[in-house]
């Protein structure tokens, strides 16, 4: 077992192996949900829902409120 200068020696290489590993990563996880955000532009009109795409807000609409009338915007996808 490593002692004194030498036990602080190989923390320091393994902190900066640690923070070269995280920049060569990339993204984090924040950026990650801020670029998911951004993707999710339909929003439900009755349970706020959102959805990528119209297929997909059609789906959703049809599946999780088949009594309300579908909305106009979707009637032609």
């Amino acid at each position: 077992m490593a002692r004194g200068h030498q036990k602080l020696q190989s923390q320091a290489k393994a902190q900066e192996k640690q923070a070269k590993q995280k920049k060569q990563q990339g993204h984090n996880a924040n950026e990650q949900k801020k670029a998911a955000q951004k993707a999710l532009v339909h929003v439900c009109n009755v349970c706020k829902a959102q959805m990528p795409d119209p297929k997909t807000y059609k789906q959703h609409f049809e599946n999780k409120h088949p009594k309300s009338e579908l909305p106009a915007d979707l009637k032609d996808v």
